[in-house]
């Protein structure tokens, strides 16, 4: 009968220490990065060489628990899945380099970070917290103590260390534009999260529009969440109520949900942007590659997060985020063919053929 195999036991410090001919001491510094000036080269090599025989892997909960906290830097966000947040992404580990761990976490369903998120998440002692659209009672809950720079959260800036986008600049570029082509009736695919940011860019395109003389129809069933999917059914629902009432814009949220429209445009014999003109809001990589290619207004992700990681770390070493660059990111139109053609007139008559 076959001998069962033996598991290996945990490796420990001491073990290494052993190995070494060192103390645990020694171990510990090196293992941790804090033997420069403290411990030989040579002692640190044979240190090394041990950890790599023995395959140690440091008890990362264990040093936390030491410290008090640990070298993770936890980002938590309504919707990672959304190909902006892999801009975000990106600018966050760009700014924290190798000095921490990017650990990424999600609030389930789609649905915004909430206190209880990050209560369960400070169990994990990291270091700081980057928080991605948060509900507007989020700071009311949030334990104290915790160093917590917030994403795209306009509104609590006053509260908190935040970095959010200067939306106006890139809406008010986009109503031009849509006038400028002859739109006067917009509609608004919404997305339903209730996020301020969200709000903010409805609120934002509604006036704008309004000051240039033009409605925006933003109905309470022509909502959708993050799925594409989700977006063009809502839009085949809404679109021919839409276009008796003349629209000849829409304007999603979010690219994820401009896709949609377009999808349903394709399904119902709509052309863009012949019959209609589409634009949404991120600018995600897709947005240049769509047929036609979507305008949108840009939210640089990437920024983003550079930036709310570097006040992040500037607030982990003791220094004032605030004050050092503003908080604001502007955002841009850019225009692409979802958009290029002037408008026809809602009662206007298809052309005949000859």
């Amino acid at each position: 009968m076959a001998a069962t195999p033996r598991i290996p036991s945990r490796v420990t410090a001491a073990m290494v220490a052993e190995r070494a001919g060192t103390s645990i001491a020694t171990v510990s510094l090196v293992v941790n990065g804090k033997h420069r000036g403290r411990v030989s080269d040579e002692n640190a090599d044979r240190v090394r060489a041990a950890v790599r025989e023995l395959g140690y892997i440091v008890d990362g909960t264990a040093s936390a628990l030491a410290r008090g906290t640990s070298d993770v830097v936890v980002l938590l966000a309504p919707d990672l899945p959304n190909p902006y947040f892999g801009r975000v992404i990106k600018g966050v580990q760009e700014e924290l380099d190798d000095r921490f761990q990017l650990l990424l976490s999600a609030a389930s369903s789609g649905r915004q970070p909430t206190a209880t998120d990050v209560r369960r998440l400070a169990a994990l002692r990291p270091a700081g917290l980057l928080v991605s659209a948060p509900g507007p009672d989020f700071l009311d809950e949030v334990p104290p103590g915790i160093p917590l720079v917030l994403l795209d959260a306009p509104g609590l800036e006053t509260r908190a260390v935040a970095v959010n986008y200067d939306i106006e600049p890139g809406v008010d570029a986009l109503v031009a534009h849509l006038a400028e082509r002859g739109h006067r009736t917009i509609g608004y695919l919404d997305g339903t999260t209730p996020a301020a940011t969200y709000i903010l860019r409805r609120e934002a395109l509604a006036r704008l529009a309004a000051a240039r003389g033009m409605t925006v129809l933003a109905d309470e069933d022509a909502r959708s969440g993050p799925d594409t999917a989700e977006a063009a059914a809502v839009v085949a629902r809404v679109l021919p109520r839409w276009r008796d009432a003349g629209v000849t814009a829409i304007v999603a949220a979010a690219d994820t949900l401009a896709l949609g429209v377009l999808a349903a445009c394709a399904d119902a014999g709509v052309r863009i942007p012949e019959d209609l003109a589409v634009a949404g809001f991120d600018d995600l990589p897709a947005a240049a590659v769509t047929a036609p290619s979507l305008t949108s207004v840009a939210l640089p992700g990437d920024a983003l997060g550079r930036e709310a990681a570097h006040r992040l770390v500037a607030l982990l070493d003791g220094e004032s985020p605030r004050e050092r660059r503003p908080g604001l990111l502007d955002a841009t139109l850019i225009v692409r063919a979802s958009t290029s053609a002037p408008a026809r007139a809602a009662d206007a008559p298809e052309p005949s053929g000859t």
